[in-house]
């Protein structure tokens, strides 16, 4: 009772300040960058780390005379390769303290939880961690992928294949505990260094092809979970305790200027189980912006000569995507790569299949005065358009004065299309018992959502990794195994980093029956033909993604019933509302 009653006094009478925690990483006690170099292991093999992704939560403070303060609802996430490896942690009550508590992990209640509760940028939000599993149950709390080889791959003549390992630590019965022994002091904003030795969990792992070595999704009886996770445990150590002095806080520029705005205000809706989108604050939706956007959209004055309009290559029937493998603009030349679906764009942390452009409205720009597309002189289209007396009436409505500006005509689409949305499959409608699926579809389903790891006597499609989540994409970059191609480096173009070549944006597999043809230059005319390249057509290309990578040589091999099953299932995500006939 005491302690409790101290912990009141803490939390409700004591100044209080931020707390930082600072992680890093190291290997053998060197800094440790993500992706790593080549990383020899005390069995000879090597390894290249591209991963290290873990949510933390339930920290606790000890204090000198055995108190305990528990800085509970406080939530953390930890991405290495993004350089995001700092919780900031508020109200921690000033004082002296003898160490600090942490977990690898989330409680089952905040675990099994809706994750639409979380707001925009929050640790637990799917679109921030890209670590939550969705209707197979919680998130991954730690997540370290990448490559390795039994011979060093730089080695002249080295022959051996860099293949994949991918461990995924979770499950409500092995939360991680960090707990550290040392003395500091809070008296004000405060930075503790952390740093995590991955050495002292990978380095002494014997990878090999056969034994189930190269994964973990920590399944029940998964030996391997738990050696991982308790080797996690025991490799962080305490480095020091600062104060810091706080950042000057940006201030946040005004919304754009909008004359006497009487627009009406148009929701947005994120369905229960679909995280919660970070909308552009600067551009909030109308009913009249989206109207003006829409009959935009349809407006070919928005490119060079009247030629096209953005539906041209974004038709509705087809969830808004086209038919051909590269569409041609207003000249006739095919642009160089294939025009990507307009839908569930609000979730969208970034647009184009590198990832080049940040928000709706520079993809739009993009497109509309790329020389490949619309080739358009923005100057030009304002211009003509400010003769449109109707027009100008829609933007005097949906801004609040009837000029037309390129900037206006920019937000004005971006309001359009963040209502496109595809949200109620025949597969949403299962999970509510408003259907049901074929024997089919659930095998295909099954499939989907179960990892390949034949060692363990388990075989699936292991879709998941990438596509899994209510929006079936996690949004990220990854070398799926097409080749390699010197004509599009992909995400590289963005970086300008090697480690990128060959990485494109993960779409996401909602409306896939609508979107055909696949991948980012149209390559698979076929549902069933990017099943067979899953299955047993993947390049081993230098990047190529460790969930891949970690397959066998000759592929998944999964049967003709069950690739048919898969492509059944795959069917079940087209909503009725973008083209389903």
């Amino acid at each position: 009772m005491r302690s409790v009653i101290l912990l009141l006094l803490l939390t409700t009478s004591v100044p209080a300040a931020e707390l930082t925690l600072n992680l890093a990483l190291r290997w053998q006690n060197a800094p440790l960058g993500v992706p790593s170099p080549e990383l020899p292991t005390v069995h000879g093999q090597v390894l290249r780390i591209t991963r290290f992704s873990a949510l933390v939560s339930n920290l606790v403070l000890l204090s000198a005379d055995g108190s305990r303060v528990q800085l509970a609802g406080q939530y953390g996430f930890v991405d290495a390769e993004s350089n995001r490896m700092s919780v900031p942690l508020q109200n921690v009550p000033t004082g002296d303290y003898a160490g600090l508590e942490f977990q690898i992990g989330l409680s089952p209640s905040v675990n099994h939880g809706d994750p639409g509760q979380w707001p925009a940028r929050h640790a637990l939000n799917p679109i921030v961690n890209g670590l939550h599993w969705s209707w197979t149950g919680g998130y991954v709390f730690a997540a370290i992928e990448g490559r390795w080889s039994s011979v060093n791959p730089s080695s002249p003549g080295s022959t051996d294949p860099l293949r994949g390992f991918s461990y995924h630590l979770a499950t409500d019965e092995r939360l991680m505990r960090i707990r550290f022994v040392s003395r500091f002091s809070v008296s004000g904003p405060t930075s503790v260094a952390l740093a995590l030795d991955l050495a002292r969990v990978l380095g002494s792992q014997r990878l090999s092809p056969d034994d189930g070595s190269e994964s973990t999704h920590s399944g029940p009886g998964d030996s391997l979970a738990v050696s991982l996770a308790t080797a996690l445990e025991r490799a962080w150590f305490f480095l020091e305790a600062v104060p810091t002095i706080p950042a000057t806080q940006a201030v946040m520029s005004g919304s754009l200027e909008r004359g006497d705005l009487t627009a009406t205000p148009r929701a947005f809706i994120a369905p229960r189980g679909f995280p919660q989108p970070e909308l552009p604050a600067d551009n909030p939706l109308t009913e009249q912006g989206v109207a003006l956007g829409q009959r935009l959209f349809h407006d070919r004055r928005l490119s060079a000569g009247n030629g096209q309009s953005c539906a041209s290559c974004h038709q509705e029937d087809r969830a808004f995507s086209d038919d051909r493998a590269l569409s041609p603009g207003v000249s006739g030349a095919v642009g160089s790569r294939n025009s990507m679906p307009l839908f569930n764009l609000a979730w969208s942390p970034h647009y184009a299949w590198d990832g080049g452009q940040e928000k709706i409205r520079d993809q739009v720009r993009a497109a509309i005065i790329n020389p490949l597309e619309m080739q358009a002189d923005l100057a030009v289209v304002t211009a003509e358009l400010n003769h449109d007396a109707g027009l100008r009436a829609m933007f005097a409505e949906a801004f609040g004065g009837p000029e037309i500006s390129a900037e206006r005509i920019l937000l004005a689409l971006e309001q359009y299309l963040l209502t496109l949305t595809a949200t109620d499959s025949k597969f949403d409608q299962a999970l509510r018992g408003e259907a049901q699926l074929t024997e089919d579809e659930q095998r295909g389903f099954t499939l989907f959502a179960t990892e390949n790891d034949l060692a363990r006597g388990v075989r699936g499609a292991d879709c998941f990794h990438c596509h899994g989540g209510a929006l079936f994409t996690d949004y990220s970059f990854r070398d799926n195994g097409l080749g390699d191609d010197t004509s599009d480096q992909g995400r590289a173009e963005v970086t300008q980093r090697s480690g990128d070549r060959g990485k494109f944006k993960t779409p996401s597999l909602r409306n896939i029956a609508l979107t055909a043809p696949y991948m980012h230059d149209g390559r698979f005319a076929k549902l069933e033909d990017v099943v067979a390249h899953y299955d047993h057509g993947v390049s081993r290309t230098a990047n190529l993604d460790p969930n891949l990578a970690k397959h066998p040589e000759a592929g998944l091999q999964l049967s003709a019933d069950d690739q048919r099953a898969l492509v059944a299932f795959l069917r079940t995500l087209t909503d009725p509302r973008n083209g389903l006939l």
